[in-house]
């Protein structure tokens, strides 16, 4: 009896030696995990940081680093191919593991991919992808649905039935004509609505205002206005405005910025498509982290998109 004791207590100290071992074996894999996800730097380089959109995305894309203690590396394009370019080429000097890019053009940015890739450095795209060039993975919104949903709500408050104008982004981004697809597949079954004038304003506010400010000059009685950013939209706002017709006129843009967000709590914008900027940022390095790490990953990763009106407003303002 004293001896099945003693083997009772023997076994139950190994047992518990074994229990010990493995949680410091689990500990040093995780140890060995962070340290590995620590090495890794990434290159993000942003189309404009002057666009409050991008800053989101940058601050979502920076949480995600400080999140798993990684270096990111930040270029603002400044709305410049060259810049990009050359922001890109530095990335490759320093020599990261994963660029992350936000092209400016994204026929341009083919090269900036291929240069990257021929130094044997991946490159992940976000919010705008690069025609003609493949990338581990593109995370973006659904900009056709969020065009849609903008087009539909448009049309509705006019009665489906008016005249009405479009403000393009820059000529050659996905985003400029994904939502520019959306608006259309909408409008073509609009037989009582007229588009009077489409024309880019370059997704900038000072654009936005003078060309919104010309299409209501030469529109007077123009009925709605969709703007593919809300960049443009706060400028459509500002010349509606000044004209003094602000209170006839309907105006939906597309991001859901802070700015655009007080407009339509305050009625000065009839609406606006919310994208998730800082998602879209923090499952880009997310995404560049794995794909470091050697894990496969998904051709796509999309982001909802979701329209803002002034009966859900409240639930997107801090």
């Amino acid at each position: 009896m004293r001896r099945n004791r003693k083997l009772f207590q023997l076994a139950a100290l190994v047992a518990v030696f074994a229990l010990v071992l493995a949680a410091c074996n689990g500990e040093e894999a995780t140890d060995e995990a962070n340290g590995e996800a620590s090495d890794v730097t990434v290159g993000l380089s942003i189309s404009t940081l002057a666009n409050p959109f991008f800053v989101t995305l940058q601050e979502g894309a920076q949480a995600a680093a400080d999140d798993a203690g990684i270096e990111l590396l930040v270029n603002d394009a400044q709305d410049d191919a060259q810049t990009e370019a050359n922001g890109i080429d530095d990335f490759i000097t320093q020599g990261v593991d994963v660029i992350v890019l936000n092209p400016v053009d994204s026929e341009a940015a083919i090269a900036v991919v291929e240069s990257a890739e021929a130094a044997g450095i991946p490159v992940i795209t976000v919010d705008r992808a690069v025609d003609g060039a493949e990338v581990a993975t593109h995370v973006s919104s659904d900009n056709v649905l969020g065009g849609e949903l903008a087009t539909e709500e448009l049309l509705s408050l006019i009665g489906g039935e008016g005249t009405v104008a479009q403000l393009e982004g820059i000529a050659g981004t996905d985003a400029t004509r994904e939502r520019g697809a959306g608006f259309d597949n909408v409008l073509a079954d609009a037989d009582g609505v007229e588009l009077v004038s489409s024309i880019t304003a370059n997704f900038s506010r000072d654009e936005g205002f003078s060309v919104a400010q010309d299409i209501l000059q030469a529109n007077p009685e123009l009925d709605a206005i969709f703007a593919q950013n809300d960049e443009m939209a706060l400028g459509a706002v500002e010349a509606a405005d000044a004209l003094g017709i602000l209170d006839d006129l309907v105006i939906i843009g597309f991001d859901a910025t802070d700015d655009a967000l007080a407009a339509v709590e305050d009625g000065r914008m009839d609406g606006t498509v919310a994208q998730q900027p800082f998602e879209i940022g923090r499952i880009g390095i997310e995404s560049a982290i794995a794909l470091a790490g050697g894990e496969d990953l998904d051709d796509e990763v999309p982001v909802d998109v979701e329209l803002v009106t002034a009966d859900n407003v409240g639930d997107f303002l801090d």
